[in-house]
């Protein structure tokens, strides 16, 4: 872990820690030119499309595991290729001193945002549910089981899809812009982009979507700029969707009786 000026650390967020940057963006603890930077957005894109084609061939059972694991792996693949096998560890540090605490702070805040931001849509356009919900009412207990587990691989592949991202925005905006502004600035575009990619799941609903996705991911966010490890913003995107997936599976289980 590399000691940061405290020149530096003056155009820090108040609530970041300062004992390192964010990764990869200033070359830290590698870096990458703009073909780098672009071959990393294309591998996201590439990942995207290819969950997008495997999830229509493995439906069921441990087949689940499939389209999460490649949209998981591709861009880490690729950031290893192009920046050294142990580049991609920069993202995953271990838990320490409130992690816990801050992932279950940030689970109870970004759920009640999703509630809310749930009924705000309700109320102004015509909301699609997620589809998640009556997969999960029709399978048996063990593709229910699947489903959850694999969920879980997906969801950190969604961490990889946004964070990534969101760390080369500022590699283009830092020097222009300001680190701050170009942080926020690359939170924003990110927060843009995993809610467009989410489109299919709501019918192409674009107020859906946007009015709905972009508030949550950027909470999302918030976790992995504290503390630059993206176990810590995994784990509330997990905690949040089980808990919306396992009330919706409630719900239905309560009204068949």
């Amino acid at each position: 872990m590399t000691k940061v000026a405290a020149a530096d650390r003056s155009d820090f967020f108040f609530f970041e820690r300062t004992d390192s940057d964010l990764p990869f963006y200033r070359g830290v603890p590698v870096g990458f030119g703009p073909g780098g930077w672009l071959i990393v957005f294309a591998s996201v894109a590439v990942a995207y499309f290819v969950l997008l084609v495997t999830q229509q061939l493995f439906t069921a059972g441990a087949a689940r595991f499939l389209p999460a694991v490649l949209f998981t792996l591709i861009p880490l693949a690729n950031l290893a290729a192009i920046a050294g096998r142990r580049a991609p560890l920069a993202l995953f540090r271990g838990l320490r001193g409130w992690d816990p605490v801050l992932i279950i702070g940030f689970f109870v805040l970004n759920f009640a945002v999703t509630v809310v931001l749930g009924l705000l849509v309700s109320s102004v356009v015509h909301a699609v549910s997620n589809p998640a919900g009556a997969i999960l009412a029709g399978a048996s207990t063990a593709d229910r089981l699947f489903f959850f587990a694999a969920a879980t691989v997906q969801l950190l592949g969604e961490e990889i899809f946004t964070i990534l991202p969101f760390l080369g925005f500022p590699y283009f905006l830092d020097r222009v812009i300001g680190r701050k502004a170009a942080i926020c600035v690359a939170a924003l575009g990110a927060s843009i982009i995993f809610a467009l990619i989410h489109l299919p799941t709501y019918q192409w609903n674009v107020p859906q979507a946007l009015i709905g996705l972009v508030p949550v991911r950027i909470i999302l966010l918030l976790p992995f700029i504290i503390t630059r490890n993206i176990w810590v913003s995994t784990g509330v995107h997990v905690m949040n969707d089980w808990t919306i997936f396992g009330g919706t599976l409630l719900q239905d289980t309560i009204a068949t009786g």
